[in-house]
């Protein structure tokens, strides 16, 4: 093979380690660099936004406990913008806590004191589903025995017609369709489409998920494609 056909090496995976203290930015930057990845490091949570905002990695490792602000206000300024993986890394071991960061975005969630082998295992879980989802997306329409759905174009066709949706409705489907076959939680598709200030209002989802069943289900009582999770939230099945 000539130097002209030879594929150019990948670029390393980009992680920004969020901490304040010093230890675990120095052990994880040691270990991941050693593995292979480029490593970004921030001790505050505003250095952490602004690292974010300019190097865009690629996952995201965050303790909550930061001096400056709540790790949770950090993760709610990087889902404003990112859709990369976060692990949050935390001594509070509370499933108060958890859940919490969990409803507010994280993708994971490791408690201290903790293995160095367990948080990279994760970590390559998170790169990995984020490519997965990244490559799913090369994909804009999303066909179902019912309904067809351009997400490029936001467009929606039935039985060979264009389907009206207001804003409103089109984001509560595209948030499904983007994420099939994974359960949607209520809270987290409220804050998405109407805003932190609505993560309790279930009964707007009651409401919009009856209008999009009406709208493209074949028998909307009986729905096929947009499934409801009781107690728990929403489920897009193509």
């Amino acid at each position: 093979m000539t130097a002209a056909n030879t594929p150019a090496p990948a670029a390393p995976t980009r992680v920004l380690v969020v901490d304040d203290e010093p230890q675990i930015l120095r052990a994880l930057r040691i270990n991941l660099s050693v593995r292979g990845y480029e490593v970004i490091t921030a001790a505050t949570g505003a250095a952490a936004l602004r690292a974010a905002a300019e190097k865009h990695p690629a996952v995201v490792v965050l303790d909550l406990g930061l001096p400056d602000m709540d790790g949770i206000e950090v993760l709610g300024g990087l889902r404003g913008w990112s859709q990369a993986p976060v692990i949050v890394l935390s001594a509070r071991t509370d499933s108060g806590d958890k859940v919490e960061a969990l409803d507010a975005g994280a993708d994971d969630y490791v408690t201290k004191p903790f293995g160095m082998d367990e948080l990279l295992a994760r970590l390559r879980a998170a790169v990995r589903r984020a490519a997965t989802v990244a490559g799913d997306a090369a994909d804009p329409v999303v066909e179902t025995a019912s309904f067809t759905v351009d997400l490029t174009a936001k467009k929606v066709v039935r039985h060979g017609r264009d389907v009206h949706l207001t804003p409103t409705e089109w984001g509560v489907l595209e948030m499904l369709v983007r994420n099939p076959g994974k359960l949607v939680g209520r809270r987290e598709l409220l804050r998405e489409v109407w805003g932190p200030a609505y993560a309790t209002e279930t009964h707007y989802l009651r409401v919009y998920l009856a209008q999009l069943r009406r709208k493209l289900e074949d028998d909307p009582s009986n729905p096929k494609h947009l499934l409801t999770e009781a107690g728990m939230g929403y489920r897009f099945q193509a």
